[in-house]
């Protein structure tokens, strides 16, 4: 009877174990803030929907993501094309996200590292302004901004953080690009706060995250960057190439994706989060369902 038993927990031990290594498994990495969590949590959904088995690995900081990445840690992150090629492999920004997607694409291959499914969720910079001034002195782009504030020195006090302030991307960079000054008419504060100080009318005019949800949480105007300044950080998949080999069906599986995510979108998402205080995974799955891409 032992000799029974024993047989039937072997055969057992054998069906699983040939379970695991036929069925499809990966591992989903995401960074530590709301818009991590719903990218992530449309790949849990979309790939367990699939037939896959997948781990989800969140709250990671950008640096620990990527780390974890390359060494196969986890398999799959969404990521941003600007955080790509400026953080991760420390080269010049790219205001074209196509131009962005194949450099990042073309130089992390040396790590394994391919990225696929590119979308115009483009969580860049953004300089906001309340919409009743903005429409009140007619700025509607970063142009207009840079003439209005050379015509009327001092009348425009600017938000932004340290970061902002001293980048080549950021202030001094555009203040070049678009040829204006707004030398002693800067508020520095730190990071996120400049949200308040802007809806709170402290301060004019301030930077920001184009996919934020206090921008429609506070009705700001974003001004458009109408000539191209500010890099890509249109969001895209970033995969180990073992995995992209061995499970080629994943980016057809996110391919849908890459039509109906856009900044809007995202920043919607967004707010259904952070301001209304919905759930990440009763917002991903109403998303995904009412797009056809899950069965209700």
């Amino acid at each position: 009877m032992k000799r029974l038993i024993g047989i039937s927990m072997l055969a057992l031990v054998l069906v699983l174990s040939s379970c695991s290594v036929g069925g499809k498994s990966v591992k989903v990495g995401a960074k530590n803030f709301t818009e991590q969590a719903i990218l992530a949590k449309m790949s849990v959904f979309l790939l367990e929907d699939n037939g896959f088995q997948v781990d989800e690995i969140s709250e990671l900081g950008s640096t620990a993501l990527r780390q974890a990445l390359e060494t196969e840690q986890i398999d799959i992150t969404w990521d941003y094309v600007g955080t790509g090629l400026v953080t991760y492999l420390d080269q010049p920004p790219i205001a074209d996200s196509e131009e962005a997607f194949a450099e990042v694409n073309r130089l992390d291959a040396e790590n394994d590292i391919v990225w696929t499914n590119l979308t115009e969720a483009n969580n860049t910079y953004a300089i906001m302004m309340q919409e009743e001034e903005a429409e009140e002195l007619g700025i509607e782009t970063i142009s207009d901004f840079a003439a209005y504030i050379n015509e009327n020195p001092g009348e425009i006090n600017f938000a932004t953080d340290a970061e902002f302030a001293n980048r080549a991307d950021g202030l001094a960079g555009m203040e070049e690009f678009y040829d204006f000054s707004l030398e002693g008419s800067i508020t520095e504060l730190e990071t996120g706060l400049y949200y308040n100080a802007l809806n709170n009318n402290e301060v004019n005019a301030s930077v920001g995250f184009s996919t934020d949800a206090r921008i429609d949480d506070f009705g700001f105007r974003v001004l458009e960057d109408d000539q191209g300044f500010f890099p890509s950080y249109s969001a895209a998949v970033s995969m180990t190439e073992d995995v992209y080999e061995e499970y080629p069906e994943i980016e057809e599986i996110f391919a849908p994706l890459e039509d109906i995510l856009d900044s809007e979108t995202m920043r919607d998402l967004n707010y259904q989060v952070d301001i209304e205080g919905e759930s990440v995974e009763l917002v991903v799955q109403d998303f995904l369902q009412e797009n056809n891409l899950i069965e209700e």
